[in-house]
């Protein structure tokens, strides 16, 4: 390795020293606007902050009705709104080396200039790396939370939400219920079929599980062949409903297995949340109600019945 200190000046530059001086004092106290604006992107990862920043800054140079930034990241929908619209539009894709990150639309009554369009895309230019930082931040944290064979939510995701619920649940009085479904004989196909066919099955059963339910609903890889459905606005008959509806999906997996195509059927635990009740509490009484299923013979669903 090079020694760094022998290709370095034994004495700094007065000049460049100086000239270092003036471009922080201008940088730092620059007035102009996009000087500003990249300074206070620059203070936060968070790509929901960024935009409001963005927002505010650009109404004061270019006023506007209404500004909507949508994006996809992670397999998760991003969008951010803010002001009521007009009919008159301007849209941006956000593109950086090949790249896509969003779309950016402005709004308002009165009809955009062309001096006003080009000073929105001279904006763009300078708010893009920023941009790219926060939606990559964004997806880095979904990897974390994500289960790599099936892609959905795993086990930690499923805890943070199941606080973040229950939190809802206590403070709004809002309906949530939980669903645990476990795939019957799992281990038997594992055994005899092996892993490759046993993971293309579980990929499957996520696949029919979120098709099965509804956008709001949230699906999880609890563990192993086990999956966790959370509810949001759904009470204990409803929720059975849906893990019925879970079932029968599961009924229809055919994956090729010589002979005979390879079946399979899941069983499922329902509890709704109580009040003052923890997460743990809750996930053991789906839990507890997935064991009832289970020793009632298996492909059906039994409900840990909340008490009036």
């Amino acid at each position: 390795m090079k020694n760094l200190t022998s290709i370095q000046p034994s004495t700094s530059q007065p000049a460049q020293l100086a000239a270092l001086k003036q471009a922080f004092q201008e940088w730092s106290q620059g007035p102009d606007m996009l000087t500003r604006l990249t300074k206070r992107l620059s203070t936060t990862l968070s790509l929901e902050n960024q935009l409001s920043i963005m927002a505010e800054e650009i109404s004061s140079t270019i006023p506007f009705d209404s500004m909507q930034y949508r994006h996809r990241i992670a397999r998760q929908d991003f969008v951010f709104s803010t002001g009521i619209g007009g009919p008159h539009r301007c849209e941006y894709r956000l593109t950086l080396e090949g790249a896509h990150y969003g779309s950016l639309t402005f709004q308002r009554r009165q009809k955009f200039s062309d001096d006003e369009l080009a000073g929105i895309e001279m904006i763009m230019s300078a708010v893009i790396c920023p941009l790219r930082n926060a939606c990559q931040f964004i997806a880095i944290e979904q990897t974390a939370l994500t289960d790599s064979l099936t892609g959905i939510g795993n086990k930690r995701a499923l805890d943070e939400e199941l606080q973040r619920a229950a939190s809802l649940a206590d403070r709004l009085g809002s309906a949530y219920s939980l669903i645990i479904c476990d795939l019957d004989h799992f281990k038997l196909i594992n055994d005899n079929q092996g892993h490759v066919v046993g993971d293309h099955i579980l990929a499957k059963t996520a696949e029919k599980i979120e098709q099965a339910v509804r956008n709001s609903d949230m699906v999880y890889r609890f563990g192993g062949e086990e999956f966790a459905i959370l509810l949001p606005h759904t009470r204990e008959q409803e929720a059975r409903d849906v893990a019925d509806r879970i079932r029968l999906a599961l009924e229809t997996i055919r994956v090729d297995g010589g002979e005979t195509p390879i079946t399979v059927t899941g069983s499922c635990g329902v509890a709704s949340h109580l009040v003052a009740e923890q997460p743990e509490q809750w996930l053991a009484r789906a839990d507890e109600a997935l064991y009832q299923a289970k020793a009632s013979g298996r492909n059906c669903t039994r409900v840990f019945a909340s008490i009036s």
